[in-house]
């Protein structure tokens, strides 16, 4: 878990260090953005792996490095994992995001109950044309467990 918040902490340092103020969390080309990521993500508690999948939309704001959408993401484990989520971003450089998703999560198995559930996502952005590709790593909190992960992430801007 530590190499997981050394990426974190290279993410917020480069916000200290960000110098252009053109700077917006999508390129000029598009300011709305699908993507998804895949990811193996270690459910800390169980001390296992299991393969995880999140989408998400997120529109740039006007002139501005924030962006708000919406995601979910599904981990194929035993349980079922599910997490619905407002999307809050920031990129501090060009091409890099960091995100902030607090949101609801549920199980298959028990789908009537609800618990709170917070994601913590940053991502570095390769364009190819109306296309990104690129790492992504991912800590998440939930009632009953967390888990983090470094995947990639493919999007589509326009």
């Amino acid at each position: 878990m530590k190499p997981f918040y050394f990426i974190i902490l290279i993410a917020f340092t480069q916000t200290l260090t960000a110098q252009s103020p053109d700077c917006h969390i999508t390129s000029d080309n598009h300011k709305n953005e699908f993507g998804i990521a895949n990811s193996p993500i270690y459910i800390i508690k169980e001390k296992e792996f299991a393969y995880g999948l999140h989408a998400h939309y997120v529109r740039g704001m006007k002139e501005s490095r924030f962006g708000i959408g919406v995601g979910y993401e599904r981990i194929f484990d035993v349980h079922k994992h599910n997490a619905i989520g407002v999307i809050l971003s920031y990129a501090p450089i060009e091409h890099l995001a960091v995100s902030l998703s607090p949101g609801i999560t549920f199980n298959d198995n028990n789908a009537s109950d609800l618990n709170f559930g917070l994601h913590l996502e940053t991502l570095y952005e390769f364009e190819v044309g109306i296309f990104h590709i690129g790492p992504v790593a991912e800590f998440a909190y939930a009632v009953e467990d967390y888990h983090v992960s470094l995947g990639l992430h493919f999007g589509f801007g326009f």
